[in-house]
């Protein structure tokens, strides 16, 4: 059995990379090479590029981490040599040809609506009021102001943006369900990781379960990187 060291965080829509800090830390202590992308969300293609970078620079394989729309980014580029297995945070999980766009187009019965705003030139935020109860219940309220207000604007391309080749295809996987979620459905979350065939653990925690229990994001990333 073989540790991998090498660590790649990818982050969704409407943040950046600085949500890590808490996994990035956690895994940093025990040595590990963590990298975080910041991807411009304007375009799929444009976050994969920027994935790609970080991966080209590695000196050995790595597991590659996405939270939420990060998980359309490493189901397109999971593909790289440099990528030995994929975890999936609360994370979009498309199969070819599909795209965030496709798969929230027929929410089930009941579920949360996305606190989406109309676009503006072709940029997508989340109702800053709305963002709280949404996107991150189980943090501070002052912290959630904070993402709110400094929410990252997501391109309606990157909304669009289809997998060609979907990585879980071809490598191994593990989800971990944000039991609470209130932007991608649990249901589908499980849907997701079981057409995956992905390893899945639960956690009771919003969709900012990667900031609220960065200690349990952790130590899935721990688990991925045994091989």
């Amino acid at each position: 059995m073989t540790t991998i060291k090498n660590v790649v965080l990818v982050h969704g829509a409407f943040v950046d990379g600085s949500g890590w800090q808490g996994v990035y830390d956690d895994l940093a202590r025990d040595g590990f090479r963590v990298r975080i992308v910041q991807n411009p969300t304007v375009s799929l293609d444009g976050d994969v590029a920027a994935t790609r970078r970080a991966l080209d620079a590695l000196d050995g394989p790595a597991v590659l981490v996405g939270h939420s729309y990060g998980g359309v980014v490493i189901s397109e580029i999971g593909t790289h040599p440099n990528v030995a297995a994929l975890v999936y945070v609360a994370a979009f999980a498309p199969d070819k040809g599909e795209s965030v766009g496709t798969l929230i187009a027929d929410p089930p019965p009941g579920a949360p609506v996305p606190p989406i705003l109309p676009p503006v030139e072709g940029f997508l935020f989340l109702d800053r009021d709305e963002f709280h109860g949404a996107f991150a219940a189980d943090l501070p309220a002052q912290l959630a102001a904070f993402m709110a207000d400094s929410q990252v604007p997501w391109g309606v391309g990157a909304l669009a943006g289809a997998v060609t080749e979907p990585a879980w295809r071809h490598k191994p996987s593990w989800y971990l369900v944000a039991t609470e979620d209130r932007m991608i459905p649990p249901p589908a979350q499980r849907a997701m990781a079981e057409r995956s065939g992905s390893f899945v653990v639960d956690a009771i925690g919003s969709h900012a379960v990667y900031v609220s229990q960065p200690a349990t994001v952790a130590e899935l990333i721990r688990q991925a990187a045994v091989l």
